[in-house]
């Protein structure tokens, strides 16, 4: 009998602990849920709150800022260290006036700029509260290249791009949009001959070396010891390693692609004992470090023709 009552406690007593167990579980699990709904009540405020702030200044943005006529433009200032006419630049911005300065998007500025081939560099400035000011480099035409393609039936035109000191191709300039007379910085350019047309894209930069020495043998040839005795008109640079420079005397001239300077200074030497014994180039090879190869002109005298007799006019009397 006792000892049924012992295994009667004992039953009692596990399932105790079993409810007590129970217990303490459901509590554990209601502070969970009372603490997961605590958590995502503040986040989704803490969210909505930085949601409302946010709204709230782009508003306060837009009243006080974006949409203030106190910034609206009424100044495009423009400066430029060449021909261009400021209002054709101030076209090419594409800023309205009256638009919102802040707002403006100056990169969006700066490129439609420089999408214009013959500009070489851009900077745009925000000058509160109205005025926006842009400053131009422009490119400097040294030389130019005569693309010939069929104009149509039978027709051939002639494409002319020019090319500055760097290697850059430019469109020329309209005449129109020019604050000087573009004949005045055009006139008698170098033509270059011999590119690959495919390199002919406005706004790019020609790297072959050929190009390259082209342009600077244009540059150096301005102040070297040939300046003022004769002028470049052709270079070639179709044949690898040397240019071939035709001056307006008809002589043709071979340089290397280094050195120049140096070259131009034998010109002058070849050029200079030329004109002791009255005589001009033909041609001369400066690639060739030692004995250059000249050739000379050979004039042809033609003899003077005889004065024709003149026949005397005989007029009538008026009897």
């Amino acid at each position: 009998m006792w000892f049924k009552r012992e295994r009667k406690n004992r039953r009692l007593k596990k399932r105790g602990d079993v409810l007590d167990v129970k217990l303490r579980s459901d509590q554990v699990n209601a502070a969970r849920t009372k603490l997961a709904s605590v958590a995502l009540a503040v986040t989704f405020g803490t969210v909505f709150g930085l949601y409302l702030l946010w709204r709230a200044g782009e508003w306060a943005l837009d009243k006080f800022i974006y949409e203030n006529s106190t910034f609206a433009i009424q100044n495009i200032e423009v400066q430029t260290d060449g021909v261009i006419a400021p209002e054709q630049l101030r076209r090419w911005t594409r800023v309205r006036p009256g638009a919102n300065l802040i707002a403006l998007d100056l990169a969006s500025v700066k490129r439609n700029l420089e999408l214009v081939s013959t500009i070489d560099a851009v900077s745009v400035e925000r000058v509160l509260p109205h005025t926006l000011k842009v400053r131009v480099t422009e490119r400097t035409p040294v030389a130019q290249v005569n693309v010939t393609t069929a104009g149509g039936p039978g027709g051939i035109s002639v494409s002319v791009f020019q090319v500055d000191a760097n290697g850059y191709i430019m469109q020329p300039l309209d005449p129109r949009l020019a604050t000087i007379p573009l004949s005045q910085m055009t006139e008698q350019l170098p033509v270059i001959t011999g590119l690959n047309v495919y390199d002919l894209q406005p706004g790019h930069r020609v790297e072959s070396p050929q190009v390259q020495a082209a342009l600077e043998l244009v540059g150096a040839f301005g102040h070297s010891p040939m300046a003022g005795l004769v002028n470049l008109r052709r270079v070639d640079v179709s044949q690898p390693g040397v240019v071939v420079a035709t001056t307006a005397q008809g002589s043709e001239i071979t340089f290397a692609l280094t050195d120049l300077e140096q070259q131009l200074a034998r010109l002058r030497k070849i050029y200079d004992w030329g004109q002791t014994t009255s005589r001009t180039i033909a041609s001369a090879d400066l690639a060739v470090a030692n004995n250059v190869p000249v050739r000379w002109m050979v004039f042809k005298i033609v003899p003077a023709a005889a004065p024709k007799k003149s026949t005397p006019i005989t007029r009538r009397r008026n009897v």
